[in-house]
């Protein structure tokens, strides 16, 4: 009886432990399993979908603003188109007489097809001033600038001919409408519309020596 009973426990156990079979046991990990990579597979699938999705907006987001620094920088490389010429072009030149206030001239002249306000700027403006310091021209219009300034005499009795002084001269331009009145602060209000014509530097000459600046209207 003894080994009766411990054979149906022992049945019993064996019966317990085999309720499911091992294959369903196994299949239910494997499922679960699978399915858990499955998930971890399409979320994976999302991010790298995402990643590329945010990484191709990125690239596109920085090829424009790529392109438009690039178009900044090349607007920036173009030279300025010149509205005024100018006659002589980069220098002037004024007799060398140390102490006095001595002139020259220069010939200013609108080559664009619109009207064209243009001003004189100095470093030196205690010592230099300009007749007219500014005006409007027509197209194709010219007129004769009359430039003054006063010579410093020299700390030694040399002779300082030829020497460009430090002294420069800058003609600014900006175009206007044709019923507008010339007013220096026009340079002001619109800034960002002025273009710098030219820098001029100043080169004295010998009394004696005619200066090279034409003077006749075209």
């Amino acid at each position: 009886m003894a080994l009766a009973n411990e054979k149906s426990v022992s049945d019993g156990k064996l019966w317990g432990l085999c309720k499911l079979p091992f294959w369903h046991s196994n299949n239910s990990s494997v499922t679960a399993t699978s399915s858990s990579s499955v998930a971890s597979s399409s979320s994976s699938s999302f991010r790298q979908q995402q990643q590329q999705h945010n990484g191709i907006s990125v690239d596109h987001h920085s090829n424009i603003h790529g392109s438009l620094n690039v178009s900044s920088v090349a607007k920036s490389l173009l030279p300025t188109r010149r509205r005024l010429s100018l006659d002589p072009q980069n220098k002037l030149y004024f007799p060398y007489e140390p102490g006095k206030q001595v002139k020259s001239a220069i010939r200013i002249k609108n080559t664009s097809k619109n009207p064209v306000a243009f001003k004189f700027q100095t470093t030196g403006p205690k010592s230099c001033y300009m007749r007219p310091p500014g005006g409007i021209l027509a197209p194709d219009e010219s007129l004769i600038a009359t430039v003054f300034k006063f010579v410093e005499p020299p700390d030694n009795n040399e002779k300082q001919v030829a020497k460009k002084s430090r002294v420069k001269f800058k003609v600014m331009s900006l175009k206007v409408k044709e019923d507008v009145d010339y007013v220096p602060e026009l340079f002001d209000e619109r800034k960002d519309e002025v273009a710098v014509e030219q820098v001029l530097g100043v080169v004295f000459l010998d009394a004696e020596r005619p200066c090279p600046v034409s003077t006749r209207e075209t």
